[in-house]
């Protein structure tokens, strides 16, 4: 995160976020966002979603709810993309046909949300909650930028350091075990094999690097079908880590019907859309294409 923030007020002192911004508005436009918030998802991808949260408090733009759900729905969906595409790699998954999941399926829902939120009107209002807080009364001087972003990384750390205690009781409570239950029908329904729906759902609710390494586990310990091994990847890549990140988008303005209900029936239908494609294709196709 540290590098981020340097680059960030360094491109803010520069001028350079401006011409940042120009260059990625048409795409972020297209997703209702302001250009700079390009910036805040690259950081998001190359890094991590806490190094793409450094440089939305970096640069604190004025949105309303409903734009803060779409950019957090966005960065769920890709994020980290030099680790997890990696641990994917080793699960059996091409990098290229997941990057191009991650990012293009990350962008179309962003496209996809903008929308709905604006026929419907809803979430149209600024959050009332941390956000403003980081938001207010910023001092632009180096001292003031240094005061702030240490401010910034004690919030995330208190963030995560309740996150942390939070999915400890839910995992004490049983209600991970529930909603596991919940998911497994939908998994088999999905194409998804047996053997690879428990992993599967971990990496949906705790995080693809649980899963994936899981997955990996799985495949050095036993031949797996490597197309429902990549149905499994396509599926936790479009959707992980679905307590912990979702509760975490939330602290920072976002609305659960885009970083929770959104996020999981779009993955389920685009992992859907894609099995029934896919059907009948050859097993070399599919290697060729898809397969590590």
């Amino acid at each position: 995160m540290i590098p981020v923030s340097i680059v960030v007020k360094i491109l803010q002192e520069t001028g350079m976020i401006n011409h940042i911004g120009d260059a990625m508005a048409p795409l972020m436009g297209w997703m209702g966002l302001p250009g700079e918030m390009g910036l805040v998802w690259a950081s998001a991808m190359l890094g991590n979603i806490y190094a793409g949260l450094i440089a939305y408090f970096a640069i604190a733009p004025t949105m309303t709810v409903a734009q803060i759900t779409t950019l957090s729905t966005v960065i769920l969906i890709a994020h980290a993309l030099p680790i997890e595409l990696g641990v994917t790699r080793k699960a059996g998954g091409k990098v290229y046909a997941l990057f191009l999941v991650r990012f293009l399926f990350g962008l179309l829902a962003g496209v996809l949300m903008y929308h709905l939120y604006r026929m419907g009107g809803w979430l149209e209002y600024p959050p009332e909650n941390v956000t403003q807080i980081v938001m207010q009364d910023k001092d632009q001087s180096w001292g003031g930028w240094l005061i702030g972003e240490l401010r910034n990384y004690l919030l995330i750390f208190i963030i995560i350091v309740l996150l942390i205690i939070l999915l400890d009781l839910l995992k004490r409570s049983g209600l991970i075990r529930y909603i596991n239950k919940f998911f497994s029908p939908i998994l088999k329904w999905l194409g998804i094999s047996q053997e690879l729906i428990p992993v599967t759902v971990l990496g949906m609710t705790m995080g693809l690097a649980y899963g994936g390494a899981l997955i990996i586990n799985e495949v050095e310990q036993s031949q797996l079908n490597k197309r429902d091994l990549f149905n499994a990847l396509l599926l936790m890549s479009l959707c992980h880590s679905l307590i912990e990140d979702s509760l975490l988008m939330i602290s920072i303005g976002a609305h659960y019907s885009g970083v929770f209900i959104f996020r999981s029936i779009y993955a389920f239908i685009i992992t859907y859309i894609f099995v029934v494609l896919t059907r009948n294709w050859k097993e070399e196709t599919m290697s060729r294409w898809f397969y590590a």
